[in-house]
């Protein structure tokens, strides 16, 4: 399977993240179906035939755009960023939070959406978002809560065996709001620390207790 590193040569070309931009704003209003390279050259500005100097497939621009906005994400929940004597609960919630916060407002709840709604027909897209986004961070929690279970602030190793207990709010966010309640949304982020802290058995030193609430239009 190619994978697709984000090529800062057609960034350049086409004015600065303007390549990644009109593609993610394609992919967005069009769908992936109806998405075609040639559009996206338009609407970056540059010669029809320049993604594919970068991007054989359109499968592979999808892919770079995914690893556009999710540039950073995982990152941040490295476990070598954890600071000295700082709990695995909250790490979690201040490594986590920024970028929840973001998933409405800065559009990973649409591309999460699009692969939902057309991973059935193109199975690439499950691929790509598995490989790039869900995988790295099932890992990274896994190996926080081994951590979590080893120093003793977790009992037991259910959150080992089952990381994707602390992704669950955000999917269930992204559906509710695209689907469900759309016109009384969901807060992602309140919803992701409710479950941190019952995970953890309650709000940890010096952490917030949060509420499920709707965020405000």
């Amino acid at each position: 399977m190619y994978i697709c590193p984000i090529n800062p040569e057609f960034f350049w070309i086409a004015g600065g993240v303007g390549g990644i931009l009109p593609a993610r704003s394609e992919f967005m209003e069009k769908g992936f179906a109806e998405t075609a390279m040639e559009s996206v050259a338009r609407r970056a500005g540059v010669a029809k035939g320049t993604p594919y100097r970068y991007f054989p497939t359109k499968e592979a621009l999808f892919s770079a755009v995914v690893q556009q906005e999710i540039a950073g994400t995982l990152v941040e929940v490295d476990a070598t960023k954890r600071a000295p004597n700082e709990s695995i609960q909250s790490f979690l919630r201040r490594s986590m939070m920024a970028a929840i916060k973001g998933t409405e407002p800065e559009g990973r709840g649409a591309i999460a959406r699009l692969v939902i709604s057309e991973g059935r027909r193109f199975p690439s897209l499950v691929e790509i978002y598995r490989r790039e986004m869900i995988t790295p961070l099932l890992q990274q929690i896994r190996q926080l809560a081994d951590a979590a279970r080893a120093s003793g602030e977790l009992s037991d190793d259910r959150l080992s065996r089952y990381p994707h207990l602390l992704i669950a709010p955000i999917w269930v966010g992204i559906l509710d709001n695209e689907f469900f309640d759309i016109s009384n949304p969901l807060d992602i982020g309140a919803l992701f620390e409710t479950q941190l802290d019952l995970v953890f058995g309650g709000s940890g030193a010096g952490d917030k207790k949060s509420e499920i609430t709707r965020a405000e239009n």
